[in-house]
């Protein structure tokens, strides 16, 4: 049995469908905090909110090609790519926190694409310096 866990595409095939159950997960968790509903608001056209979750993907994506390439068991690529995840979330928070002229959610469901795109590009951005971090 052990040598079925170090086939490379068993690897492989492992390692992907953590990286996507965990980003179905993290993006669930990030609907939750937001004040819109990122799906319904891509459906209707909102080039802001695409471009946030955009970054969002990106950045729980880079996370975890960090967490890939520097750590061997899957419980190990795990555990830091959420610890990457809750980094991404702090620095989210801390982004609203940082802009009190103006809500960063309202700005963003408004379709401000200037708000959308500064939050894309913290989003990745902040995802290489966690990713360098956690490896």
């Amino acid at each position: 049995m052990n040598s079925f866990w170090e086939n490379e595409i068993v690897k492989i095939a492992a390692n992907f469908s953590v990286a996507v159950l965990c980003m179905v997960v993290f993006l669930a968790i990030f609907e939750l905090v937001t004040k819109y509903k990122n799906w319904d608001e891509i459906q209707k056209g909102n080039v802001a909110v695409a471009m946030a979750t955009g970054g969002k993907i990106f950045g729980i994506a880079n996370i975890f090609r960090y967490a890939i390439s520097h750590h061997e068991s899957l419980l190990s690529v795990i555990g830091w790519g959420v610890y990457g995840f809750i980094l991404l979330l702090i620095a989210y928070f801390i982004y609203e926190f940082l802009t009190p002229k103006f809500n960063i959610d309202e700005e963003i469901a408004k379709d401000n694409r200037a708000v959308g795109l500064i939050s894309m590009v913290i989003s990745i951005g902040l995802s290489f310096v966690i990713g360098e971090s956690i490896r």
